[in-house]
């Protein structure tokens, strides 16, 4: 099996497409993001996209006030939020071993991108070196009650493969399931403490379907 990082780089153009076609990801414009940036908090010096893919986001932030850079393992989608022309700079490297010094911003945005990392506890632990003392780190993820289905242990952090095709356009989105435990345990192992917790649901299950979380260096 590739790594997860070998797999979006396969996918980096379909989900160029998926991301840049008006309408097409409801669930961000809709649901996803107004929910999001409700949690964030406010720009400082410098903010870090981690995960930054084609760079929306980083467009997004800018709006609001962000000075951000970018970090992405993919090669193709860093070129293609290098051409968006919002980040202060977008870097291509794993997030478990970043180009920056220690401390360097004050926020990270780990947008939709933490349940895609192959070694999420090393790239909180080196969001935790980046991040200033008392920053914050907002996460948007999955909640592992929608991604539960897909593996065989609840409890375990395991990959899945989900084809998707929408109008078109193929995804396959591939990503690790973990548990709300699970997330609690790779924060309090990176240094953060969650300040915030917020579950949003998009279907009409009774269950969540996404999970944002604000943290804190402490």
């Amino acid at each position: 099996m590739t790594t997860l990082r070998d797999a979006w780089e396969r996918q980096a153009d379909n989900w160029r497409r998926w991301a840049r076609t008006p309408g097409h990801d409801h669930w961000f414009w809709e649901h996803n993001w107004p929910a999001f940036e409700r949690l964030l908090p406010g720009p400082g010096a410098a903010t870090l996209d981690l995960g930054c893919g084609e760079g929306r986001v980083g467009a997004l932030l800018r709006d609001l006030g962000h000075a951000p850079s970018g970090v992405d393992a993919s090669p193709t989608l860093c070129a293609a939020a290098r051409e968006r022309g919002v980040y202060e700079e977008v870097v291509e490297a794993d997030a478990a071993a970043m180009p920056f010094d220690d401390g360097a911003f004050d926020v990270i945005v780990a947008f939709m991108s933490l349940h895609d990392m192959d070694d999420p506890g090393a790239a909180l632990r080196e969001s935790g070196r980046v991040l200033a003392a008392g920053g914050g780190l907002a996460i948007a993820t999955l909640h592992p009650v929608k991604t539960a289905p897909a593996v065989s242990d609840y409890l375990a952090s395991e990959r899945y493969d989900e084809p998707i095709e929408r109008d078109g356009i193929p995804m396959v989105f591939s990503s690790l399931h973990h548990s709300l435990q699970r997330y609690f345990e790779l924060l309090r192992a990176g240094g953060f403490l969650v300040e915030d917790l917020r579950e949003l649901r998009v279907e009409s299950t009774g269950l969540p379907d996404l999970l944002h979380l604000l943290a804190r260096k402490s």
